[in-house]
């Protein structure tokens, strides 16, 4: 048969797009699995420096990938940071300004909903957090609430809606089993993304007994385990978080705190009980990180999977006798950031820039090959991945946290690679500020609000509040919305009855699918 050179060209034609349909049919795009904890401080973890635990298989992520040595939140309480790490944006844009002021709004840009339109296959496992249902996601198996480290309860998608379910065992080997069993039955033609959040280490720190013998001796106390602020300032430092042998009066430590103890000495006991406990919990999760570790090389992923390792929070460990977050100081605002991606991020790699979680969402869309929304406030660290700091790269960053409780006071300040500077307000007492030289104090002991020699410094930094609020719509108005009530979105009581309505639901779908 003769075929001429019309034919030849047809032929050519069609075989060309044969071959490049065969080329695109898998997405080769990386995959994501975004592993976070609660409350898990920088000062916890090996490849941080601590000397008191070993993180051994998150210290893999960070051999294996980049270590970020200043990465912050810019609000440091559990709700709003999640929904920054979701939308790229501050509190005040996303709605969720509190831990339990409303229903986060998940129709709202987030990286994993921009995800799973663009051909993603999502799903989050373990400690959600934000009282609404997720949104965005394929499969979602989520903590009720808080959740409970032994047997805790989910609410878990099925066909017919959420429904209950019951599970025995650790709640941080049991979000494990879910995620790789996911992992296993997932659609294999797509792209991947996995959020898996673990409760551990938050408040009650319960570990697991095959961790009963680690630990025995007593921890060294921080150097600033007896450090206190003098002047007004301490009064809203105090009002912040009780102090420690206050602050944890769980049934359990009244019950074992031996007998005639002076204010120190429980104070001491209390925080030997919270260390070991809280780094047992940490023991647990660098375990089940292993897991997913093992299994992405066993399986061939590893090459084209993100794994990052981060937290919603830092953690004051006893620096200055605390045992909480919300402060502005370091250790409540300084998160872990571990990332792994063997295409682009040089093994063993470590930068000092400066990364927000408001900045997470915008970096995962831009390795997603997705367009970052111009509503996101925070930018894609890609290139800082790379090795190659953009020229105009951020060396400085706005925080806010507002009172949720009446003891405490609403915080805000810049922090800058060398200075810091803090302001406290609280209802009918007159605010208080600190400033701190980072470079030459960076345990934040002295305070030189008041030292004239600093006087520039400060006005630069106010300067400098100004100048973000502006940038962000952070108004005067909006603020005081915020302040008279504690969620601009809807009242704390809809939210309960938003909440109550919720597991109504979720009681019949469980009822009906327990009658079948």
């Amino acid at each position: 048969m003769k075929i001429d050179s019309l034919g030849i060209a047809l032929l050519c034609y069609f075989a060309s797009m044969c071959w490049l349909g065969a080329a695109t049919s898998s997405d080769d795009r990386p995959n994501l699995i975004f592993i976070m904890t609660d409350d898990h401080g920088t000062g916890a973890l090996s490849c941080y420096g601590s000397k008191i635990n070993q993180t051994p298989n998150l210290d893999r992520i960070a051999q294996q990938g980049m270590r970020f040595d200043h990465c912050f939140v810019t609000t440091s309480l559990c709700a709003p940071s999640r929904a920054s790490m979701l939308t790229g944006t501050y509190p005040h844009i996303n709605g969720q300004v509190d831990i339990g002021g409303n229903f986060f709004d998940g129709t709202q840009p987030t990286f994993p909903n921009l995800m799973q339109k663009n051909g993603y296959q999502t799903a989050v496992i373990g400690k959600w957090h934000l009282h609404s249902l997720p949104v965005g996601f394929d499969h979602y198996s989520v903590l009720d609430g808080q959740g409970t480290y032994f047997d805790p309860k989910f609410i878990h998608q099925t066909p017919d809606g959420p429904v209950w379910q019951n599970t025995k065992g650790y709640s941080t080997d049991i979000i494990t089993d879910k995620s790789l069993k996911w992992l296993e039955q997932r659609d294999k033609t797509k792209p991947f993304v996995l959020l898996c959040h673990y409760k551990s280490p938050h408040y009650n720190w319960k570990p697991h007994e095959r961790y009963a013998d680690m630990f025995v001796e007593d921890l060294p106390e921080p150097d600033t385990f007896n450090n206190q602020y003098d002047g007004p300032e301490a009064v809203r430092f105090k009002a912040q978080v009780e102090n420690a042998h206050e602050f944890f009066k769980i049934k359990e430590w009244v019950e074992d705190m031996p007998q005639g103890l002076s204010e120190e000495e429980q104070k001491k006991w209390n925080y030997q009980r919270f260390m070991k406990d809280y780094l047992r919990c940490i023991a647990a999760v660098d375990d089940n990180v292993g897991r997913l570790l093992d299994y992405l090389d066993k399986n061939g992923l590893t090459e084209n999977t993100i794994v990052v390792y981060t937290s919603d929070n830092g953690m004051l460990q006893g620096e200055h006798g605390q045992i909480d977050k919300q402060l502005m100081q370091e250790e409540s605002i300084h998160i872990p950031f571990l990332i792994q991606y063997p295409k682009e991020i040089a093994a063993g790699s470590t930068t000092k820039d400066f990364l927000l979680n408001i900045d997470f969402a915008p970096t995962f869309l831009d390795f997603a090959g997705i367009q970052i929304p111009q509503e996101m406030q925070g930018v894609s660290a890609r290139e800082v991945l790379k090795g190659k700091t953009p020229k105009d790269w951020q060396i400085s960053f706005y925080y806010q946290y507002y009172a949720h409780y009446k003891r405490t006071a609403s915080l805000w300040g810049v922090r800058t690679v060398d200075w810091k500077l803090i302001n406290y307000y609280r209802d009918g007492e007159a605010p208080a500020q600190q400033l701190f030289d980072l470079k030459n104090d960076p345990d934040e002991v002295q305070n030189l609000i008041n030292d004239k020699k600093y006087a520039s410094i400060k006005t630069e930094l106010e300067e400098m509040v100004r100048a973000y609020r502006e940038e962000y719509g952070l108004t005067d108005e909006l603020l005081d919305e915020i302040y008279a009530k504690p969620s601009k979105v809807v009242s704390m009581s809809k939210a309960r009855k938003q909440i109550k309505q919720l597991h109504q639901e979720i009681d019949a779908n469980t009822k009906r699918l327990n009658e079948r």
